[in-house]
């Protein structure tokens, strides 16, 4: 049920601050606090000013004023702080002419729900995004002119094996060995049911957690599925309770996609579904893994425009690192039921009506979920739209194809800057309805290069190893 500006009034008289919320263009949270007095409904009207300048991807330091106006329906009350805090999330909007500002990625996810209500193929989507993580006891790292290192540790990490602990008591994950031991192997089963506590006490419900498959901490809790905004709101929250939590524990979390080397990085399969009224669109008990034509069409824009759709859903270059054959990250863009090396995949748990839906599995959690949703949601419309066959499935394990089979199908971008350059040619299915804009895009793209440089021209280590000898 949807919380309104009543609802809220009434929260705030239990807290002694108020913490304003919202998301830049890359995907991190930012926020200032007021005294809760300062909370009114005229708040909700009149909005609250705030730097812009300082946030990347805003605004230039000669129009820095930008105006939140909070969205009651997101408040919860911060389970962390020691002072009682009522969270509440913003939308960002332009003081001058105030309408919403088009940079604002939680205004991108709103207008991709509104188109596509526009296009009649469905009123709702719904999705379910499987963010993975790793806690770990201690993470080092540093990069200047003369020197360059990064290190993590774990107690259940398997080099730590023959280390001597005092005492060391044994049962360490072997790499790919995470998945579903019971303790006291699965060190971290405490901790993720507080994270789950948490993020129910939030108001985001939670289906299922457990350990994932890479040694050394590595952890999967999956959400209740939502309406596209709300499922973004709620993955910000859930990003944030799953840091907090495991600060509280003595832990540290990444959603970094590969911190590890040899081992499964951190992924976020994204379950998706169109809905017309009562009816899954994405249904037809005729079809193959009894998905709708329409269901094809749509597979059919995800894969088409997929190196586009990555620069925003896999957004780093670290998301390259973990986009490789296998370890379960599918680089190879075909669709096929239950197959997991496939990049999408239709899951066959239930034969509901209800329950069909399609898994894209190439994005990772380093992503902005309102930019990453809304482009995934826009590439499968262009796909319904314009009957964008995907082929015939696969349905074997694409790691272990022939050769002479392999080269027949398409695979992800092997780093961020193909991944960009296939954004810069291909964004048109972006742009309709004005949902995605052009200087969103071409900032978007300036932010992403410049990460792209920073790892480009600087010596890794590995090269010390290959060639310091030479």
């Amino acid at each position: 049920m949807s919380k309104t500006i009543s609802d809220v009034m009434k929260m705030k008289e239990k807290v002694q601050i108020v913490d304003l919320r919202f998301t830049d263009l890359l995907g991190k949270w930012h926020h200032f606090s007021i005294p809760a007095r300062e909370l009114n409904e005229g708040l909700f009207e009149e909005g609250i000013g705030f730097d812009g300048s300082s946030i990347r991807g805003f605004q230039s330091i000669q129009e820095s004023d930008m105006i939140l106006f909070p969205d009651p329906d997101t408040a919860f009350v911060d389970p962390f702080l020691e002072v009682p805090t009522l969270v509440v999330v913003c939308d960002v909007y332009d003081p001058v002419t105030f309408q919403p500002y088009t940079r604002d990625p939680r205004h991108v996810a709103k207008k991709a729900e509104a188109y596509l209500k526009r296009t009649g193929i469905a009123d709702t989507s719904f999705w379910g995004p499987e963010a993975e993580f790793f806690l770990f006891n201690d993470v080092r790292y540093s990069s200047n002119p003369y020197s360059s290192f990064y290190s993590v540790d774990s107690v259940e990490g398997w080099w730590n094996s023959g280390k001597d602990m005092g005492p060391n008591f044994g049962g360490q994950i072997p790499t790919k060995g995470g998945y579903f031991p019971v303790p006291p192997t699965d060190t971290l089963q405490d901790v993720r049911s507080k994270i789950v506590l948490a993020l129910e006490a939030a108001g985001v419900q939670v289906e299922v957690h457990h350990h994932e498959v890479a040694t050394a901490g590595q952890g999967e809790i999956d959400l209740r599925f939502d309406t596209l905004t709300k499922m973004a709101d709620k993955l910000m929250a859930y990003k944030y309770i799953v840091k907090n939590v495991a600060r509280q524990n003595g832990l540290t979390a990444t959603f970094m996609p590969k911190p590890i080397y040899g081992d499964n990085g951190n992924g976020m399969h994204t379950h998706q579904s169109l809905w017309k009224g009562e009816t899954n669109v994405f249904y037809d008990e005729s079809g193959y893994a009894q998905i709708s034509e329409t269901a094809r069409y749509y597979i059919g824009g995800l894969l088409k425009h997929a190196a586009a759709v990555l620069a925003i859903a896999a957004p780093t270059t670290n998301s390259y690192r973990r986009l490789v054959p296998g370890f379960e990250a599918p680089v190879k863009l075909a669709y096929s039921q239950r197959n997991r090396s496939a990049a999408c995949r239709i899951p066959l748990y239930s034969t509901s009506p209800r329950a069909k839906r399609i898994e894209f599995r190439s994005p990772d959690p380093s992503c902005n979920p309102y930019l990453a949703f809304a482009a995934m949601l826009m590439a499968g419309l262009d796909g319904i739209q314009n009957r964008i066959d995907p082929g015939s499935p696969v349905d074997k394990d694409l790691y272990d194809l022939p050769p002479e089979e392999a080269r027949k199908i398409k695979e992800v971008p092997g780093s961020l800057a193909e991944a960009l350059a296939a954004l810069e040619a291909d964004h048109e299915f972006l742009l309709k309805g004005d949902v995605f804009t052009p200087d969103l895009i071409e900032t978007y793209l300036s932010l992403k290069y410049q990460e792209v440089d920073a790892v480009r021209v600087k010596p890794h280590p590995e090269e010390f190893v290959l060639y310091y000898d030479v």
